[in-house]
């Protein structure tokens, strides 16, 4: 990485006073942040990112962290000579597996993020979905059309859950008191059964039960491309279902895209994807005219 060129104080002061329309557009807003497993990179951009999220709170933003792990969590299991099966894009998650993505996710990658956040000068509290019964979940299933038979069948993914309801009791009493929630993407049956939920649903039922400003996801591409591979600044609900229709939006990135929808049906104001490798992609995103990645509104 190059060291940034050398920025006059009048420069940098100029920066600071072009940010103000954007912190005032975001004073006291609740901004929920998914930071995804790829995007997390080396411990540098992590270091990064947890100044990045200082500073939201330090301009009097409320923002709430969730964060993925499936690289750390396949890492894990291959050191312990677990197998990992996929279907429909998730991971498979059995008995042996749910034990290793709780301690992987609710342990060292939500610690190691509060570390960072605190460190930085931040207050972080690191929690799951289980904590204060935040977010129940349901068992969620695919079905999936059998390549030989063309028959369409039910894929039993395990212990992998669904939200179902957010209980916003224990962030209400984080969220506006300096705080910053890092939650992992972990849930809880009605029947006290540990579920693993897909980060950016995860997310998404937290920024729509929060009501937030904006949801950010972070991950490993510019935002929704084109045809042509060029990227998409802005669309509509509406324009995100035609490009999922006609194939534009394709493969993981329909998932991600259907989260959007979900958390702007629920009363998000506009979701972001962004590229969670760029340097200060979420400060690009908040404090600047140009922004960064694909807005979807309604």
């Amino acid at each position: 990485m190059t060291d940034a060129p050398d920025i006059s104080p009048l420069d940098q002061a100029r920066i600071l006073s072009e940010a103000l329309p954007h912190m005032q557009q975001y004073d006291e807003e609740t901004i929920v942040i998914k930071y995804g497993g790829h995007a997390m990179g080396a411990e540098e951009t992590a270091r990064q990112f947890a100044r990045d999220i200082v500073l939201l709170e330090q301009t009097a933003i409320n923002p709430v962290v969730v964060h993925g792990g499936g690289p750390q969590i396949a890492t894990m299991l291959k050191r312990l000579g677990i197998q990992s099966e996929f279907a429909a894009g998730l991971r498979i998650t059995d008995a042996a597996t749910i034990e290793i993505v709780e301690m992987v996710l609710a342990g060292s990658i939500n610690k190691q993020l509060v570390g960072y956040i605190n460190e930085a000068g931040g207050k972080a509290v690191g929690l799951c979905g289980k904590d204060g019964n935040m977010v129940r979940a349901v068992k969620a299933n695919r079905t999936m059309v059998d390549p030989g038979s063309h028959i369409e069948k039910v894929i039993d993914l395990g212990f992998v859950g669904e939200p179902e309801k957010v209980d916003l009791t224990l962030l209400n009493q984080l969220i506006g008191y300096e705080l910053i929630p890092v939650l992992a993407p972990l849930a809880t049956s009605a029947t006290g059964q540990t579920f693993n939920v897909n980060a950016d649903t995860f997310a998404g039922a937290i920024a729509g039960a929060l009501k937030a400003k904006r949801l950010l996801l972070l991950t490993d591409v510019p935002g929704v491309l084109d045809k042509s591979k060029k990227l998409i600044p802005q669309l509509s609900v509406k324009d995100a279902r035609n490009l999922i229709a006609d194939g534009t939006i394709s493969g993981g990135m329909i998932p991600k895209v259907e989260t959007c929808i979900y958390a702007l049906e629920q009363g998000v104001e506009g979701v972001v994807i962004i590229d969670g490798k760029m340097q200060h992609a979420v400060l690009l995103e908040l404090f600047t005219n140009q922004g960064t990645g694909t807005l979807i509104h309604k």
